[in-house]
């Protein structure tokens, strides 16, 4: 390929684009190199903004992406950047307002301007994390039931290896997200949505005041119904207006969500009821993906579920019978809201360690993981979102997924403490109907898994939607592909890609992106504020902090959100047992393997456990060999082996079968039609094999 300097139109041409376009490129290319004086980073910047066009077709993009940093030197630059900042846009940033007002006081003279200090700040809020989360607190308007006695307590560390934070608070965490504020006014908007089939139709939103009422009935209706304080109360539904509504209703009340995905078989349902201890359970008749039907209900019952209120998927009417015990979800709002209040449910007041929320992450033994996110947990994402995806008062962010999983909860938090809009599109986001919606939604930050991107990407071969809007996406839950995210970045005119990386145990991520420094493709540009990564070599000592180098990541324990126990399991044994100190700090195993290029940029490489990514879920091997092991009598035993494409992506899953002696050799097609039909029934129904 040529480099940028030496494209001719003829070459250019030969992406799609027309004689005449390929010449007006071709000139202002020329302009473009003489003005940048050599700069590769500041000749794509202008490309990116003089030239290239959604519109246009991706192999123009690519090419010239390519040409631009043909002889980029990644060996000591590392991998060259996709977007970079500029003062102005970073001033804007939350971080740029509020480095802008305390960069002075917080930095002394080492504080220049947002972009250049960036690195100093993230510093100090891993070496003064008292300061840095007391103005954290301050900007998320936190309302204390009880005051904490102060930020950090280390007094303990060998019973609390991460320390203790807002020791003695009393809050309610939903209750801070809902209450207005300067920012957060009743009359400004909280969710927008749309039903999949209605792309059409003007959409449907709702206030943050509306948005409170609804939370207040649902936890009257809990309160009638006979749940109490500490009660474990499951969901396990899509992501829908009315459960961002049960959820929130659920921790106002001082209950705890149970997070279950609604694609689990009854197996996967009843495993995480019975390690949960739940007592209750709200779930759908139905799911409703385009024209079909997919039975959510049955799934509930068949996992001997306890007590269920069951909403319709489609309409006003349920399309099942329900078992005794269960009641519609008619009968149960209509008894709470027999209960004469005037004004808000008054928001029951917990502890900060108090739970609010149990999800649960693959294990490595075939059981899954019970993580409880206490009232503290939400913080962590919502500071994440402040700090890293920029989210302020007006925005509105979009993130396909499920409360099922860690980034469900995340999307809520994250969102409502930033006064910012929550868009869910009510259906499939894999076809172009959440393209349209997206767009019409006017989302402003739009949070994805790669497998997501890719799907896009093949059934869009022109782009005729508008994602001028959106500020920057996010991506997160497995490794993502340079050349889709190169499409996706040019679908909104080049807006950044923030990677974030972390998990359902922390709430939120360890390390990530920044609207303040430059993005590469499929690559981490910082550690999240607050936190401090290492990376071990194989005699797990840690490499030095500014070098490059592969190990696999450890964590400074102290970090607000983090974990402190586990339901089904020992929190010192997974986390902390045969890790090595540092500074005499016991650090945190989290189980990924990463490198740190030249240039201070990280990549995933994967997990060093057997965990992988598929779809952008992680599954152990133990619980798909569990399954395969049984499909054929002929079948000995199955290793599941999670292998990324070339070039860098999503995992594919590889099967390899060992058969019993004697027995008669089976089609791969027949073995691959078993267990996709296995893990479908059992584990998964929407995995595809």
């Amino acid at each position: 390929m040529a480099s940028i300097d030496t494209l001719t139109v003829e070459e250019l041409a030969l992406t799609g684009i027309s004689q005449t376009l390929a010449l007006q490129v071709h000139q202002q290319l020329e302009s473009i190199i003489t003005h940048t004086c050599g700069s590769l980073a500041h000749t794509w910047q202008m490309i990116c903004k003089e030239i290239l066009l959604p519109s246009h077709p991706f192999s123009l993009h690519q090419l010239l992406y390519h040409s631009t940093y043909r002889n980029w030197d990644s060996a000591n630059l590392g991998p060259p950047p996709a977007w970079m900042p500029s003062l102005e846009t970073a001033r804007a940033t939350n971080i740029g307002q509020y480095l802008e007002k305390h960069g002075k006081e917080l930095l002394g003279s080492a504080y220049k301007d947002p972009i250049s200090s960036f690195n100093n700040f993230q510093a100090f809020s891993v070496e003064n994390p008292k300061a840095y989360w007391a103005g954290l607190l301050e900007e998320l308007a936190i309302r204390f039931h009880e005051e904490p006695e102060c930020i950090l307590a280390t007094d303990n560390l060998d019973e609390c290896p991460g320390g203790r934070w807002l020791p003695g608070a009393s809050l309610n965490i939903a209750e801070c997200c809902l209450r207005p504020h300067h920012a957060r006014k009743d009359e400004a908007i909280a969710l927008i949505w749309r039903d999949e089939g209605m792309d059409d139709t003007p959409l449907k939103t709702m206030t943050y005041g509306e948005l409170r009422t609804k939370v207040s009935h649902v936890a009257n209706a809990l309160e009638i119904h006979g749940f109490s304080k500490g009660d474990a109360i499951a969901i396990d539904m899509p992501m829908t207006t009315w459960a961002v509504i049960i959820y929130l209703g659920i921790v106002v009340s001082g209950c705890v969500v149970v997070s279950i995905a609604d694609s689990f078989a009854p197996r996967e349902i009843e495993t995480r009821l019975k390690i949960s201890k739940a007592k209750g359970i709200f779930t759908q008749d139905i799911i409703v993906r385009g024209s079909k039907s997919l039975p959510l209900y049955i799934r509930v019952k068949e996992a001997d579920a306890p007590r269920a209120i069951v909403l319709p998927g489609r309409g006003s009417d349920l399309t099942v019978d329900l078992r005794e015990e269960d009641i519609s979800w008619d009968e149960f709002m209509d008894k709470g809201l027999e209960k004469d209040r005037s004004g808000d449910y008054k928001a029951v007041p917990v502890s900060v360690d108090a739970f609010s929320n149990i999800l649960f992450s693959s294990g490595t033994t075939g059981e899954p993981k019970a993580i409880p996110w206490t009232h503290l947990t939400p913080l962590k994402a919502a500071a994440d979102a402040w700090a890293h995806h920029d989210i302020k008062a007006g925005d509105i962010v979009s993130w396909p997924t499920n409360l099922g999983w860690m980034m469900g909860p995340w999307l809520l938090y994250a969102a409502l403490f930033n006064s910012a809009s929550i868009a869910l599109y009510n259906g499939s986001p894999v076809g172009l109907g959440f393209i349209k919606f997206v767009q019409d939604a006017k989302v402003t930050m739009l949070g994805l898994v790669p497998s997501l991107v890719k799907g896009w990407r093949r059934i869009c071969n022109v782009f005729d939607y508008d994602w001028s809007s959106i500020r920057c996406f996010s991506s997160s839950g497995e490794a993502s592909n340079e050349d889709d995210y190169l499409w996706l970045m040019g679908r909104a005119n080049f807006k950044p890609v923030i990677e974030y990386c972390g998990g359902t145990e922390i709430g939120g991520a360890f390390v990530t992106g920044s609207m303040l420094q430059p993005q590469a493709l499929s690559t981490f540009s910082t550690p999240t504020m607050g936190c401090r990564l290492f990376l071990l070599d194989a005699k797990d000592s840690p490499l030095p902090q500014d070098e490059p180098g592969i190990g696999e990541v450890a964590l400074d324990p102290i970090f607000l959100g983090a974990s402190r126990s586990l339901l089904n399991a020992n929190h010192y044994d997974v986390y902390f047992k045969d890790m090595p100190c540092f500074d005499g700090l016991r650090l945190r195993r989290h189980g990924d393997e990463f490198q740190r290029t030249p240039g201070g940029f990280y990549r995933a490489l994967g997990r060093v456990d057997d965990t992988m990514n598929l779809g952008g879920i992680k599954v152990s091997s133990v619980e798909i060999e569990r399954i395969c092991n049984t499909v054929h009598p002929s079948v000995l035993e199955t290793a599941a082996i999670g292998v990324p494409e070339a070039g860098g992506g999503p995992e594919q899953l590889l099967i390899v079968v060992v058969l019993k002696d004697g027995c008669d050799v089976i089609s791969n097609d027949l073995l691959k039609q078993k267990f996709n039909t296995a893990i479908q029934q059992k584990l998964n129904p929407l995995f595809k094999g």
